[in-house]
């Protein structure tokens, strides 16, 4: 008899690719979880550490370190390897050096029989998933990355401090590049069902637009506040992609902003971007349509083309 079990593949384990597994085994997501690393032996002690604590995890998890071929049955691979971010360096400086990183791994991925759902973390994350996405020939559907998911978690969090109300009721996305061209597009942003915009004008002035501005800004440059005080970012982006893994092994239909392939969607076509996606056992079900206003369409766009023109010239 077959008991299907909840398979997933991680590729890399630095500190955001470790981050991810701690919270995997914390929140009990998976039922094998396999590490791959160019490092076998790094790779091998951390399934030890790892599995020194399954004693006292609400799991009975299999974690192991493995080889891409362990990739054939699984149901996610998600990619964290790459090299870091450095000082000052933004995330587009980081392409040419992670790309040739990703031609060592997505290839041995796919010859592995490999069937599911790519998840790429790698900074640039959307030009990394675009790469993925190219050399795996996968349905772009299959092909998701991290995208503007934990940026707006930061919004989410900044908005809940200033107005004062939990995170979890504030309904607000950033999209666009994650990176020096995402956006919030304040039109659409609600706490339960208010517009945030609306809450301004009704406060008589205790609520300003301005400081909405500088929370956006805050959200925009805090990676490089992070990597500036603690040389990398790696919990918050491996809670990430646990809410992004439930979604996709339990078949949730919940609503995250992956970066996924636009096909026509706000006007844009082939290129990956962070947008609000519903994530179900398939990847990708759709892109859901925002009534964005003009602005909001021409600050997508502007990053669309950023992303596009950075992508030029790599194949």
């Amino acid at each position: 008899m077959k008991i299907d079990k909840r398979k997933v593949v991680i590729v890399g384990t630095g500190m955001v690719g470790m981050s991810y597994a701690y919270c995997l085994l914390n929140q009990s997501v998976c039922d094998e979880l396999v590490l791959i690393d160019v490092n076998k032996t790094r790779a091998e002690g951390e399934a030890m550490d790892l599995n020194h604590g399954l004693a006292f995890a609400n799991s009975s998890m299999r974690i192991y370190a493995g080889e891409y071929s362990d990739c054939e049955d699984a149901d996610i691979v998600v990619i964290c390897a790459g090299v870091a971010q450095k000082p000052d360096e933004t995330r587009l400086d980081l392409l040419k050096r992670n790309a040739e990183v990703f031609r060592s791994i997505i290839d041995p991925v796919t010859s592995s029989g490999f069937n599911g759902i790519f998840l790429v973390a790698t900074n640039p994350v959307d030009i990394m998933t675009r790469i993925t996405c190219v050399l795996s020939g996968f349905n772009p559907r299959r092909v998701l990355g991290s995208g503007t998911t934990l940026d707006s978690a930061r919004l989410r969090y900044l908005i809940g401090d200033y107005l004062k109300v939990d995170p979890r009721n504030v309904h607000a996305y950033v999209m666009g590049e994650h990176g020096d061209s995402e956006f919030v597009p304040w039109s659409q942003a609600l706490v339960s069902t208010k517009s945030i915009l609306e809450l301004c004008r009704e406060s008589g002035g205790r609520i300003e637009e301005a400081r909405l501005g500088q929370i956006e800004e805050e959200v925009r440059t805090a990676a490089y506040k992070i990597i500036e005080a603690k040389k990398a970012t790696y919990y918050g982006i491996g809670m990430a992609l646990t809410r992004i893994t439930k979604a996709i092994l339990g078949d949730e239909h919940s609503v995250l902003t992956v970066s996924a392939m636009l096909r026509g969607d706000f006007g844009q076509r082939d290129v990956f971007v962070g947008v609000p996606c519903i994530i179900n056992q398939n990847g990708i079900q759709k892109v859901l349509p925002l009534s964005l206003t003009d602005e909001e369409l021409k600050k997508l766009e502007d990053s669309c083309n950023t992303l596009r023109s950075s992508f030029e010239g790599i194949f």
